[in-house]
């Protein structure tokens, strides 16, 4: 039976927040999923998965090599989607041959069995795809990149099946260790485990979360993925093509077999049947992990209860708010992403403008690293930093961005920062970019603008307000604006003015004023002059 969830006793106020916790949000919808990772209460990463994916990076299909471009080297291949797939001579693979001819013997001739497959000549490392290929022809390949832009997914002839542990990769034939595992002792341990019981023909690669695994768990994952290379090949038997031959776990279950590990806090779902799955993957290979699953089940959507629904309205637009002031404006163009850091209004006094400048953008690299994370942003990044003269200073940066991205699972490249204060960074882009639009029509315009939504122009004025009254003990306040959010704010019973009177107990006076544009604000004391922060809502 599954747990119900006692939101009282797990919600993020009490928590423990002196250690890293990290925690997936499941929540369930008619026509997707979206999935949360929060690190200590923080959105670091946002996942959909819809009932329309299609060609999502794992799958494997059985293709049609449409066309050879002797100028790239490289081919289209006809795999279903819109665009041709691409495939690059460096794709291939140095067992190509072998790999192409035991799929046409199993698709012509039901062939399955692979150890005792014929070994053929390697691809050379700098041949020409027409050496290989030839258009018309079928050849099995795996998406290694999704469609982005105008661009047709891109594959490779190397084909791998990913379990928890291990990385079965067939025709490779031999055994590798994950580099992150750094004891010697270990990784000689797991590969003679590996080698006792890796199928013939098959290569192994041992992933990092395999460290002090025993032989029953590296056994079962084996069986598990062999499992799943035979029934990608019976289907092979007469397949036509374009085919999808086998599909890559659904991202609930991907992320799962990725993320949870022992700093793994909980993970939360509001679906019952998304809740089994979950379970009966997690028993598979860690029955003592099923305790952390909780089933959530409250009348409050699950993302407004961990937050997350506000983090996301907040973390998506072209200007990111930090604390105190700093914020990121974040561009994306066709070539790369450009982030800009801006200190505001951040000054200390009791600091020189160099170590003013360092503190804002330690602030804001943090920033970045959660941002290229929570927006998958791929490709190269450039990030304009505040100038700073100090070597120690640039140096002292560059090495806190590496550590703020240290838990970024795609592959990245940081250089330092150069003459100019930009500091450029490559990150592995297999997806099109996160974008959740934070926009909505505009109601004065009848659709023909767009402004920030009014749930965040609340939040502004309720945090300003809840600053004046209770650090600078202003009283008699009157807020100027324009009609329609006069109007917003008014309307209904209870109106979210008179919620102001029963939070505050203060009256608080609007007034309409149309020269104002649709977002603007000011605020006055009672004698009618504009009321100066001493600091800003954020600082505190």
């Amino acid at each position: 039976m599954p747990i119900t969830l006692d939101c009282a006793n797990t919600s993020p106020e009490n928590m423990d927040n002196n250690e890293l916790t990290k925690e997936l949000i499941i929540a369930s919808h008619p026509n997707e999923v979206q999935l949360a990772l929060l690190e200590n209460k923080k959105l670091v990463e946002i996942h959909r998965e819809t009932s329309s994916d299609c060609h999502s990076v794992g799958d494997i299909y059985l293709g049609t090599v449409r066309k050879i471009m002797p100028g790239l080297n490289a081919a289209f291949v006809d795999v279903g989607s819109e665009k041709d797939a691409f495939l690059h001579y460096l794709d291939l693979g140095t067992n190509a041959r072998t790999f192409n001819e035991f799929v046409n013997q199993a698709i012509n001739f039901n062939k399955k069995s692979i150890a005792k497959a014929q070994k053929l000549e390697d691809v050379e490392k700098n041949g020409k795809i027409g050496n290989v290929l030839t258009s018309g022809q079928k050849i099995l390949v795996q998406v290694a990149k999704e469609a982005i832009s105008t661009k047709g997914p891109r594959v490779t002839t190397e084909i791998s099946f990913a379990g928890r542990y291990l990385v079965l990769v067939p025709f490779m034939d031999k055994v590798s260790v994950s580099q992150k595992i750094k004891s010697n002792e270990e990784r000689k341990r797991l590969k003679k485990i590996v080698m006792g019981i890796k199928p013939r023909n098959f290569g192994i690669i041992i992933r990092t979360v395999a460290k002090d695994k025993n032989v029953e768990d590296l056994t079962a994952d084996m069986e598990q993925l062999k499992t799943r290379w035979d029934n990608a090949v019976n289907k092979l038997y007469k397949a036509t093509a374009p085919s999808k031959i086998a599909d890559e776990l659904d991202k609930t279950s991907a992320l799962i077999r990725d993320l949870v590990n022992d700093s793994f806090h909980a993970i939360y779902i509001d679906s019952q049947s998304i809740y089994r799955e979950v379970l009966d993957y997690l028993k598979s290979f860690s029955s003592e992990k099923t305790d952390i699953v909780k089933f959530y089940n409250d009348k409050q959507p699950i993302f407004e209860h961990f937050n997350v629904a506000k983090q996301i309205k907040g973390s998506f637009g072209k200007v990111v708010t930090i604390k105190n002031g700093v914020y990121l404006i974040i561009e994306h163009t066709e070539a790369m992403h450009v982030i800009d850091v801006n200190s505001g209004n951040r000054l200390k006094s009791s600091k020189s403008p160099e170590d003013n400048a360092f503190d804002v953008n330690l602030l804001a690299a943090e920033e970045i690293a959660r941002q290229l994370r929570l927006r998958d942003m791929g490709g190269i990044i450039t990030c304009d930093f505040i100038d700073m003269h100090t070597p120690a200073h640039k140096s002292m940066l560059y090495k806190k961005m590496q550590e703020f991205m240290a838990n970024d699972k795609a592959k990245h490249t940081i250089l330092p920062l150069n003459k100019f204060g930009l500091l450029e960074i490559t990150r592995q882009r297999v997806k099109e970019a996160t974008i959740i639009e934070t926009t909505e029509q505009c109601p004065a315009c009848h659709g023909t603008g767009k402004i920030k939504p009014s749930i965040l122009l609340q939040e502004e004025l309720e945090n300003t307000l809840e600053f004046l009254f209770e650090k600078q003990g202003e009283n008699g306040i009157t807020i100027c604006l324009h009609p329609y959010i006069h109007a917003y704010l008014t309307k209904g019973f209870p109106s979210i003015r008179l919620k102001w009177l029963f939070k505050y107990h203060k009256w608080i006076h609007l007034q309409a004023n149309q020269g104002y544009y649709l977002t603007q604000f000011k605020f006055f004391n009672k004698n009618m002059d504009e009321i100066m922060l001493w600091s800003t809502p954020a600082e505190n």
